[in-house]
């Protein structure tokens, strides 16, 4: 072994101990008599002395010692004179008898220490180096700990963790596919999974009754923060439940990691929320409900009042922010320009100010009397000092604007900490949405989603009314997880196959393993997906998910660090049939 301890691991009754230590020199300080070195692992730091009366040869080698050279060091654990409170090695230091340079390293690009001088795309870059961070390190750690208490909870409760392919039948229903050219099957494709979907259902058939799996899943699609190319889910299924027995076991879980990880309790029950009032509380179906500045419809008070935006308006929200009447004009400007963001997509916004001496005053005083405007602000539960803002257009797309500027101010005021959980199940979801421009409904979950059973009668003649046996697990804004009870019965499959537009031919084509598995006897089922990372950035109170993958993707689904995807040899492409089109 290159060590005995590791750069975490000594303590004050270590004191006159022989040990060896192997890591990184994080830092070395020469202060002429005596050289001091910091070195590191991902336990830890531990100082290293060399001193006056030291051998000439260990002198000579801690002369010669520059940042993230790897270092092997033998020597005595002494009391240090100046303790250093912030270390947990900092009661103690390795007065060195021997040094010996494993390997040598050229100068990093980037300071590899708790806030690092490196931009995004250099630390991505030299990921391998970013990682030797201790917030990148803490961030892995807490990763591991969560997949292994989820395994730990999930074998208790009787779930098999079992694995089913990455190379499976191309379903392109929903995001775009990564597909993978046959060699042996010329001009015909693999594609990897969105997610193990249908598989996790005909384990169901096969008898399986609880499965899980922590598994990665792979989606073409537009990036952002909380979003990779490709991602782990915690996929599981149940047979033989409904709704709330699926709920039941997860929101045990999720207790169960909040407590063992965090050692934050959460209250129980959970509550459930209706997709509908999310949406018309919140402009969200996942809500943020660590703060409250809820959305009020106000249509009906500010209508026919001569204010044309207002008159042409589907409908008009406000949320009334507290304590925020002494906004400027400039800070008001700057929430305008905020919500006009193409982003966003609002054409403007309205405020109503509450001054603490009961005045009020508005961008539309001209059209309103100061009674009118009383009038909104107690509909939006506003108090003095408070700025009522206001979003008029088309229902849901209002909502969602409003929505964005709640959260905007939320953060501005500082009510969404990391460190406070609010996590809630939304239920009831639409099971269609309607597309104008395909002019054609979609499956709001997935076409293997059950319609509620009280709403099956309108599948043909209403779709838009049907609401789905569909949750998500939201939490501080962002939804964690989400699943359904499944269709069971192929003649009701057939049927959702048909609303979605599929031909009979189509849906045979696509999904006919599936609809054909149905008809040997599939149990009632249900199940859900976490997202991991997401799961792991919302437990280390971080707004990207890339901190808690090894080595992910950029905004356009490249690794800068690998440089992929990257042009493949003629050869390759023969083998594969293929031929490129240029790129216009």
């Amino acid at each position: 072994m290159y060590r005995t301890h590791t750069c975490g691991q000594l303590r004050a009754e270590d004191v006159n101990s022989t040990v060896t230590l192997a890591g990184w020199v994080q830092k070395v300080r020469n202060l002429g008599a005596m050289t001091f070195i910091d070195l590191r692992d991902r336990y830890g730091i531990t100082q290293i002395v060399v001193e006056e009366h030291s051998d000439e040869a260990t002198k000579a080698v801690a002369a010669e010692l520059g940042r993230e050279f790897v270092l092997q060091v033998t020597g005595k654990v002494i009391e240090r004179e100046s303790k250093n409170p912030k270390m947990p090695t900092g009661d103690i230091e390795v007065a060195a008898t021997s040094l010996r340079i494993l390997n040598r390293a050229v100068t990093p690009p980037f300071t590899i220490e708790e806030h690092s001088d490196g931009g995004d795309d250099l630390r991505m870059k030299y990921r391998y180096l970013d990682l030797r961070r201790p917030p990148l390190q803490r961030a892995m750690a807490l990763r591991h700990r969560m997949a292994h208490a989820v395994r730990t909870f999930l074998d208790k409760e009787g779930f098999l963790e079992i694995e089913t392919p990455y190379l499976i039948k191309s379903t392109p229903e929903g995001a775009r596919d990564f597909v993978v050219p046959s060699r042996m099957n010329p001009n015909q494709f693999y594609a990897l999974p969105q997610s193990p979907q249908t598989l996790k259902q005909l384990l169901m058939v096969a008898g399986y009754d609880r499965y899980f799996q922590i598994v990665r899943c792979f989606r073409d699609e537009d990036l952002r923060a909380d979003r990779q190319p490709e991602f782990t889910q915690i996929d599981c299924e149940m047979s033989f439940v409904e709704q709330d027995d699926v709920i039941d076991v997860f929101e045990r879980m999720m207790r169960y990691m909040f407590k063992e990880i965090l050692n934050v309790e959460i209250a129980e029950p959970l509550q459930r929320m209706p997709w509908i009032e999310a949406m018309e509380r919140y402009g969200s179906d996942k809500p943020d409900l660590r703060f409250g500045m809820e959305i009020h419809e106000i249509t009906p008070l500010v209508k026919g009042r001569g204010f044309s935006v207002f008159e042409d308006a589907e409908y008009i929200g406000a949320i009334a922010a507290e304590g925020c009447a002494s906004y400027t004009r400039k800070q008001i400007d700057e929430l305008t320009e905020f919500v006009k963001r193409p982003q966003v997509g609002a054409k403007g916004l309205i405020w109503i100010r509450l001054d603490a001496d009961g005045n009020v005053k508005s961008s539309i005083d001209k059209f309103y009397t100061p009674d009118e405007l009383k009038a909104i602000a107690a509909k939006c539960e506003a108090k003095a000092g408070d700025l009522i803002l206001v979003i008029c257009g088309p229902k849901f797309k209002a909502l969602g604007q409003l929505c964005a500027l709640r959260l905007e101010i939320g953060e501005r005021l500082g009510l969404r900490d990391h460190a406070k959980f609010a996590p809630l199940w939304v239920v009831d979801f639409p099971m269609f949405e309607w597309d104008d421009e395909t002019q054609r409904f979609y499956a709001m979950h997935h076409p293997f989603t059950s319609p509620k059973p009280e709403d099956v009668e309108f599948l043909e003649s209403d779709p838009g009314r049907v609401r789905a046996n569909a949750y998500d697990f939201v939490c501080n804004g962002t939804e964690v997880g989400g699943g359904s009870i499944r269709i069971h019965d192929p003649k009701l499959q057939v049927l959702i196959f048909k609303v979605l537009g599929f031909t009979p031919e189509k849906a045979e084509e696509q999904f006919g393993f599936l609809i054909n598995a149905f008809k040997f006897g599939a149990p009632p089922h249900g199940g859900l997906a976490f997202g991991f990372d997401r799961m792991c950035s919302l437990f280390g109170g971080a707004d990207s998910i890339r901190d808690y993958i090894a080595f992910p993707k950029n905004n356009a689904g490249r690794d800068v660090m690998l440089d992929a995807p990257s042009a493949i040899d003629k050869a390759q492409l023969d083998e594969l049939y293929l031929d490129l089109k240029p790129v216009e």
